[in-house]
């Protein structure tokens, strides 16, 4: 990749839509039960952090951003991904001292939406990055960061879609193993101080610290934490609570392993007693699943795979049995045998909240590289993957209930080329990695916007896959709704409440 040194990035999502003071008008009795149904509208402002890429001196990053076109969103606006400071702590992260972000140039300035913007950047002091976008920039604007380590810990290729502030995050899959090297990252994207607690699940229940509770991320800054700082403890398989105090942060888990090479582990889902984990690589040699429940009770649930022909139940694994406040880990092999897959876990009987992710590896031994699928959120109304090349892109979706059509938009190339559109029809509960759209004439990188059209809730996956050496490098995103719309009531100015 060509690189030139970027001084800024990150981004938080926090979208925005404009509130004012209104009554509702009372119904009279002829509308009595036909209240009108809120209006969807384009968000006005979104928020989003990316956090610190690598600590390589040899790692090349690359990052996206691009907002689709959507109808009826405000003429102006602009994007910007600015530079956070990185905050020097007692828990192992970085001590390289502090940028401000302040009077930096940004890094990624996007012209329009419909097109991606790029930049790239090189070695170990990339900071997080804090963005805004608002006007026309804001509904559904998405930023990846993907970066490429050639050898040594971790090696291999690393993606991430840089977040939406929030606090409360659940990472199930983080390991405090000899092998394995796993940092938090923090970034905070408002004007004063976040407070955070860390939290660490293994097989047996918490592990006992006080060193995770209580810190401080401070204003437009990042803070990297190292697990294996928090407890002496060695644990394969572990789930962290990141729970926020005072504030907000963007909060992600970058595991890094000695032989498997890496990647980031995105949050799960909010607990729920039915998750999806989509976009399993047909040529996965190796899958985990890593489960967790926040509840006292235990949560038994049935283990399923969507596979291109129907839900199939793996054999010896048909169901999972997740003790409260206990980690589980089960291995399930090379699942998808060749095919597109994606895990459905429903519960046996009650249900209770789980949060839960995959491990997945691809390659042969002593090449193999790990990527992780945490559970997640149904498409709903649109989303968006970026950083697509015409090769090494696969496109999984997943219809866990009912037939469903969705149409799928490639955009114009971030240097040149035509938008193009197909739609495709998916089975009740199937997986399937469609031949995606490619622009015409493409030039550079492109998105790909994923929008259901009818039938049941729609999950998707994005694959990028690009191999160095003998080492199949590779890096999953899932697809959640981008919150580009938000629900505005119906509501009239009535100035007589500011007579009572």
């Amino acid at each position: 990749m060509n690189r030139t040194t970027l001084s800024l990035f990150a981004g938080t999502a926090a979208l925005a839509a404009v509130t004012a003071f209104a009554a509702l008008d009372a119904p009279d009795a002829s509308s009595a039960g036909t209240a009108e149904a809120a209006a969807r509208l384009p968000v006005q402002r979104t928020s989003l952090v990316c956090p610190a890429p690598s600590l390589s001196e040899i790692a090349d990053t690359s990052y996206t951003s691009f907002t689709p076109v959507t109808k009826g969103a405000e003429s102006g606006g602009k994007a910007e991904l600015q530079p956070a400071a990185e905050q020097a702590d007692g828990t192992g992260g970085s001590q390289k001292g502090k940028r401000a972000s302040s009077g930096a140039d940004p890094a990624l300035k996007p012209k329009d939406p419909g097109t991606p913007a790029t930049g790239d950047t090189s070695g170990s002091d990339t900071p997080a990055l804090v963005g805004t976008a608002d006007g026309r920039f804001a509904p559904g604007w998405t930023v990846q960061q993907t970066t490429e380590v050639a050898v040594g810990t971790g090696r291999g290729l690393q993606g991430v879609n840089c977040s939406a502030p929030d606090t409360d995050f659940w990472f199930p899959g983080a390991s405090t193993a000899a092998d394995r090297t796993d940092y938090v990252h923090l970034v905070n994207p408002d004007d004063s101080a976040a407070v955070v607690d860390i939290e660490l699940y293994g097989k047996d229940g918490a592990v006992k610290s006080t060193l995770g509770e209580g810190l401080t991320v401070q204003p437009h800054a990042s803070k990297p934490v190292l697990l294996s700082t928090l407890s002496d403890q060695q644990e394969n398989n572990l789930t962290v609570h990141v729970s926020v105090r005072s504030g907000r942060v963007g909060a992600s888990v970058l595991a890094l392993d000695d032989q498997l090479g890496g990647d980031w582990l995105p949050a799960s889902t909010d607990p729920a007693g039915s998750l999806v984990l989509p976009g399993i690589p047909k040529d996965a040699t190796s899958v985990r699943l890593i489960a967790f429940t926040p509840r006292d009770a235990d949560a038994d649930l049935k283990v399923r795979l969507a596979s291109p022909h129907g839900l199939i139940t793996p054999a010896g694994n048909e169901t999972l049995h997740v003790k409260g406040g206990m980690t589980t880990a089960v291995d399930l092999g090379a699942l998808t045998r060749g095919e597109a897959g994606s895990l459905v876990l429903t519960p046996t009987d009650r249900a209770v909240p789980v949060v839960a992710a995959l491990r997945v590896i691809r390659g042969k031994p002593g090449n193999q590289e790990t990527a992780f699928i945490p559970a997640t959120s149904p498409v709903g109304t649109r989303a968006s993957a970026v950083d697509n090349s015409g090769k090494g892109t696969t496109l999984s979706l997943t219809a866990p209930k009912g037939d469903a059509r969705v149409k799928v938009t490639a955009s114009a190339g971030s240097e040149g080329g035509s938008p193009a559109t197909k739609t495709y029809t998916i089975k009740a509960g199937t997986t399937q990695d469609v031949a995606a759209p490619v622009p015409s004439g493409l030039k550079g990188t492109y998105a790909l916007t994923v929008e259901p059209v009818s039938g049941g809730p729609v999950y998707a996956a994005r694959t990028l896959a690009a191999t160095e050496g003998s080492v199949p490098g590779f890096t999953v995103q899932t697809l959640p709704d981008d919150r580009g719309m938000v629900a505005v009531p119906k509501a009239d100015q009535d100035l007589s409440v500011l007579q009572k």
